[in-house]
């Protein structure tokens, strides 16, 4: 076994994963003072990152038990590593011109290199999220990583971007799935092992004809059974992709379902057609978005009571719920039904940080841009569901806001990659653009 590695870690670490510091193994950690101090500021909200910093600061106190961090640290736990608090220390002086701003990032970035400079033989990394940071790092040459724990590969990335089977199938066979009478086919006939639960295919005719079929792997039924066209409150599928989402978004079996692809491609307005049609199933239908703000701001600094702070977070959401109203004449039954379901508060929007803490039944609960939330948030989103509660979340990975998150590490790459194959489960990846020609064009070439 080698000798253990030093790791220092940066504060953003800490508010993306409080359990971060039992993620090394047993290598040694190094908690610099500037993390503390900016822990401090987060740990009152209601808010995730208050939530990680209160978390970690109970953890470490619970570690240290009353017990001086010493020279040589504190275990951790058993087979981990030990920790330890360092204050912060000096730039060496031929950094101290070129690191010249008194700042968090980079007192901690002064505290990893005395770290380094004073274990000459043990290799020592700073550890962040912050891409400026590591950048900083690099020129001083220091060692530094990120944190890569709950980050996804890049093949099961491009894999949930291609989970549509493609194939050509005899004439019988697609005779036999479209037309048949009970319009579904073996999987045997397909491929030689069984298929994930809700594996999506699109199949077309040997014979070269260009018709297409998509179809789906029902583990209930053991059979692959076709996706047909449906329509939802007056909004039709203009693709096969969008054709599987309004399918899965529908289909009562899949309480969980994400669907992903760049903007335009219709994910929240498939959602929320789907919804409404089966509003009459759900006790409440709730459309949420994070609320992602400029800083460490809270939406406190805007002004106005919380719906008047809320309404520039939201309005991407009204905007959908207004194209499918438009679908409709004004006064008619459908239209009334949607303004008695606002007035009445069977639909409701609102943001995702009022939503914690709540248990959700028997609701249709859709959240957008879920790329920017966590791992961690996705999981306690989840987690609230009750009996009877179908969950949508919607977003495009490479269209994240959040500064600590990116593709690989998100809490929507994280529910496909962490999902797949489970029956109440499916995930749709939806390519083509139906905004406009226009938005289609820029999509491409811009």
């Amino acid at each position: 076994m080698g000798k253990p590695k030093i790791f220092v870690l940066d504060t953003n670490v800490i508010l993306h994963d409080h359990k971060a510091i039992r993620q090394f193994r047993d290598n040694d950690l190094v908690i610099p003072t500037a993390v503390i101090e900016e822990a401090d500021k987060f740990k009152k909200g209601n808010d995730t990152l208050s939530y990680h910093a209160r978390s970690f600061m109970r953890d470490l106190d619970k570690i240290s038990d009353g017990r001086s961090f010493g020279d040589e640290g504190i275990r951790i736990g058993k087979n981990l590593g030990r920790i330890k608090v360092e204050p912060n220390h000096p730039f060496p002086p031929e950094y101290a011109d070129l690191f010249c701003d008194d700042i968090p990032d980079h007192r901690i970035l002064a505290t990893a290199m005395w770290v380094r400079d004073t274990h000459p033989g043990t290799f020592v990394a700073l550890v962040t999220k912050d891409v400026n940071l590591r950048l900083k790092a690099k020129a001083a040459g220091m060692a530094v990583q990120d944190y890569l724990t709950d980050k996804v590969d890049d093949e099961k990335i491009e894999v949930s971007q291609r989970e549509v089977l493609r194939m050509a199938l005899p004439s019988d066979l697609m005779q036999q799935l479209c037309y048949g009478p009970d319009t579904s086919i073996r999987w045997q006939d397909v491929q030689d092992s069984r298929p994930e639960p809700n594996r999506l295919f699109k199949f077309s005719w040997e014979s070269g004809s260009d018709e297409t079929a998509c179809a789906r792997y029902d583990a209930d039924a053991d059979r692959i059974l076709l996706v047909k066209s449906r329509e939802a409150f007056g909004i039709h599928p203009r693709n096969d992709e969008q054709k599987m989402a309004l399918d899965a978004c529908l289909n009562r079996k899949i309480d969980l379902v994400a669907l992903t692809g760049g903007a335009g491609t219709g994910k929240t307005l498939i959602a929320l057609a789907a919804a409404l049609e089966q509003e009459k199933d759900y006790e409440q239908i709730i459309l949420s978005r994070p609320t992602v703000v400029l800083g460490n701001q809270d939406i406190g600094f805007l002004p106005g009571d919380q719906k008047t702070k809320m309404s520039p977070f939201l309005q991407p959401l009204m905007d959908n719920l207004n194209v499918i109203k438009d679908q409709f004449r004004p006064g008619s039954r459908e239209a009334q039904r949607i303004e008695s379901m606002l007035s009445m508060e069977k639909l409701i929007i609102e943001p995702l940080a009022y939503i914690r803490g709540r248990s959700l039944g028997k609701c249709y609960f859709i959240i957008d841009e879920a790329q920017n939330l966590t791992p961690h948030e996705m999981k306690t989103i989840i987690t609230r569901a009750g009996e009877g509660t179908k969950m949508v979340f919607t977003g495009d990975i490479f269209q994240i806001d959040q500064p600590y998150l990116d593709e690989w590490s998100n809490g929507l790459t994280h529910l496909s990659e962490k999902m797949s194959g489970q029956k109440l489960f499916q995930h749709v990846f939806l390519r083509k653009g139906e905004r406009s020609a226009l938005s289609e064009l820029a999509a491409k070439l811009l």
